[in-house]
């Protein structure tokens, strides 16, 4: 009888999957045996401790997002129906969800060229033509993009000359350096997240951090539901149901262990997509400030116009090859959730975030890619590029 021989797909490349580092074990079964399994317990405790320490924050609360850890962080600066925040234009939905969850309007601020992060003349604009408004904004949120800090030193003086509280989203860059100081820490309020797409994971969690101690203890209330210190169940006012489980800061202990490695070998990951792929002219990748270390959480390349390819065309090359492979974040102010809210862009003639959405990718980062894989994605990427120069 004949049969038909079937050619056996390439192995899944990930864009960046979580990556255990063989210590989760032993410490989920440190908090199995304790019986600690709820939103409290020596897991989370020492997670905190932990956290605080290799950022150099003064306090951490373990969340079950990075989302919380906004949404907290913005009613710690007391925004509430009617009042303004300004946002990054290029990230993540969530960041700007929890303004909606406030009743509050989110105004829009682009990105600078040089770090792709939140743009300072953009900021200013939007931050004069706010209080000549008589509408003071009740906070900025700034977001460290792919793993790099923004230009925090002009953005800090801005929102102290302003009187605006300064909120940081380093979701995306745990680990990364401004100044000599770790991404999340220059802000009143820092926001990490460990997704399971992040530079390290619990698989769904996050965490606020702040040097405002009495503010953080706050924060934890209104995460354990409001709930007051009394012999029977008593809530003066709305909380949320938001800490972090005993077993997942086991995880995340596990993980915050060796992120300093993860970070290195994202680095090399990058480092080997510039050497083998910017001497192909048209094909450029997200730049490195001076100012402080990148994480390449996510390493980032734009394609334009001397290359006759789109993004879109890349992804769909790769993904023939089971690769994933990403668009740039499409910017908030051309999210219809969003459409009408007011957008500062970086210049009168030129919206940086519209740009990198409609040129940039983002290839796989993870830190267990392996020579082989990215040497198959390098393959790819070429093999389109060239036949399109």
């Amino acid at each position: 009888m004949l049969q038909l021989q079937h050619e056996r797909a390439p192995v899944r490349i990930y864009l960046s999957p979580p990556h255990l580092c063989g210590r989760e074990q032993s410490l989920l079964n440190e908090a199995l045996a304790s019986n600690w399994i709820a939103p409290h317990g020596p897991q989370i405790e020492s997670f905190e401790r932990e956290l605080a320490g290799y950022t150099g924050a003064a306090g951490a609360i373990a969340l079950q997002s990075g989302t919380a850890a906004i949404h907290l962080a913005l009613r710690l600066a007391e925004v509430g129906e009617g009042d303004t925040v300004l946002c990054s234009t290029l990230t993540f939905v969530a960041s700007a969800n929890p303004i909606l969850y406030q009743r509050a309007e989110p105004i829009f601020v682009d990105s600078e060229p040089n770090s792709w992060n939140m743009s300072p003349a953009a900021l200013e604009r939007a931050l004069a033509d706010a209080v000549r408004s008589g509408r003071r904004p009740k906070a900025v949120i700034v977001v460290n993009l792919y793993g790099q800090s923004a230009d925090m030193d002009p953005i800090q003086e801005l929102c102290t000359a302003y009187r605006v509280p300064l909120i940081e989203d380093a979701a995306e860059s745990l680990g990364a350096t401004y100044q000599g100081k770790m991404s999340g820490t220059l802000g009143r309020y820092g926001i990490y997240s460990f997704n399971g797409n992040k530079i390290i994971t619990t698989s769904g969690g996050g965490a606020l951090v702040s040097d405002d101690l009495e503010a953080l203890e706050q924060a934890r209330y209104w995460a354990t539901q409001a709930r007051l210190p009394l012999p029977y169940y008593q809530h003066g006012e709305l909380g949320y149901n938001y800490r972090m489980s005993n077993l997942l800061a086991a995880v995340g202990r596990a993980q915050l262990s060796v992120v300093e490695e993860r970070i290195l070998a994202r680095r090399k990951i990058f480092g080997r997509y510039q050497e083998e792929l910017s001497e192909i002219p048209g094909v450029d990748f997200m730049p490195e400030a001076a100012y402080g270390r990148c994480t390449r959480w996510l390493s980032t390349a734009t394609i334009d116009e001397r290359l006759s390819v789109k993004p879109a065309e890349l992804i769909e090359a790769l993904e023939a090859d089971n690769i994933e492979a990403r668009h740039v974040w499409k910017p908030l102010h051309r999210q219809p959730l969003f459409a009408n809210c007011p957008y500062y862009p970086h210049s009168e003639r030129e919206s940086v975030s519209d740009h990198l959405f409609s040129s940039g990718i983002c290839l796989p980062s993870g830190s267990n890619l392996t020579d082989d894989e990215q040497t198959r994605v390098i393959a790819c990427l070429k093999q389109v590029l060239k036949q399109r120069g």
